[in-house]
């Protein structure tokens, strides 16, 4: 691996670590008085859900649902975790570092119910399941309200394609289930938002998010579209009708990108990615392997929530980088 290589894995996660230690803090979570009597009704994913109250013991699975909620000053009602993606980032750690770890994947329901939470909040629709955490009716009939992150629906209401409007609305209906106010977050990270530089200039790249023989990769409607998007550059697999999506080498060639974006994740680091396209005789000779023109996303900050916007301002700094 190049010492160029090298240098955007280290700008990759400094940026990022750096971005999560100046962010602003959580906001307050005091109730709203017009918001608290009311029942919160929503569809989710083509379910109905019904919040009489807010929670008060919620099981969290997946990071960005962790994350949320933290970012809201509820860290206090989460009284279990699964399937976190990585460590959060550090304005967040304190609070986090008390909290129990229910299962490395995916919980089983008995896993779930022995913890008795009155809300499970999912990343993932695919979360429940039978041989998962349970189908939602099964759980709702046991009196244990679901919810999945709204910009991750797959079966119904998933958007036609992921807009920051819908990532900062998905904060939004978070909080109106808490009745916690999300205004002074989600000003913070429209400001942000603002501010970042899409310095990509059109060009182009691929966002490589796991595989080998056959590489998964950030497709044209989901998370690394909008992140892509919004630092100017352009995703080689945007004329692919899905949030992430199987991809093959011959057109990654083909498009020859100048950015790999690599995910970088405990069980599949950047490095391993790396690895795997320096040894395959096509792709070592891409234009951004022979150059390094690599960025870094960490596995937690590439779905849709709360660090979405921290993802871009990191991206954006590590082209800037690059490009010296």
């Amino acid at each position: 691996m190049s010492v160029f290589s090298r240098a955007a894995l280290v700008a990759g996660v400094s940026i990022l670590a750096l971005s999560g230690c100046t962010a602003s803090a959580s906001p307050s979570t005091t109730p709203s008085p017009d918001a608290a009597p009311t029942t919160v009704e929503l569809s989710n994913c083509g379910v109905d859900v019904s919040f009489d109250t807010a929670p008060e013991r919620v099981i969290t699975i997946k990071s960005s649902t962790t994350e949320l909620l933290l970012a809201l000053g509820l860290g206090d009602r989460i009284i279990g975790t699964a399937f976190q993606d990585g460590p959060v980032p550090e304005k967040w750690a304190s609070e986090a570092s008390g909290l129990t770890s229910v299962a490395e994947r995916v919980p089983s329901e008995e896993a779930v119910l022995d913890r008795e939470p009155d809300l499970v909040f999912a990343g993932w629709e695919s979360t429940f399941s039978a041989d998962g955490a349970g189908e939602r009716a099964d759980l709702g009939a046991l009196g244990i309200n679901t919810f999945v992150a709204p910009s991750a629906c797959q079966s119904a209401d998933q958007p036609a394609k992921l807009s920051f409007d819908n990532v900062f609305s998905d904060i939004e209906t978070v909080a109106s289930i808490f009745r916690v106010d999300a205004s002074d977050l989600v000003t913070d990270q429209r400001d942000r938002l603002a501010a970042i530089d899409a310095n990509g200039d059109a060009r182009t790249a691929l966002w490589f998010s796991s595989g080998s023989d056959t590489p998964f990769v950030g497709a044209g409607i989901g998370a690394p579209q909008l992140l892509l998007d919004t630092v100017g550059l352009t995703n080689i697999a945007a004329d692919v009708n899905a949030t992430w999506a199987p991809y093959n080498w011959e057109a990654v060639v083909d498009a020859d990108p100048d950015f790999i974006v690599l995910v970088d994740a405990a069980w599949n680091s950047a490095d391993k990615k790396i690895g795997v396209l320096e040894a395959n005789p096509a792709t070592a000779n891409l234009s951004a392997v022979k150059a390094g023109r690599y960025l870094v996303v960490p596995f937690a900050a590439s779905e849709a929530g709360v660090r979405s916007v921290e993802a871009a301002e990191s991206l954006s700094a590590q082209i800037a980088e690059l490009d010296g």
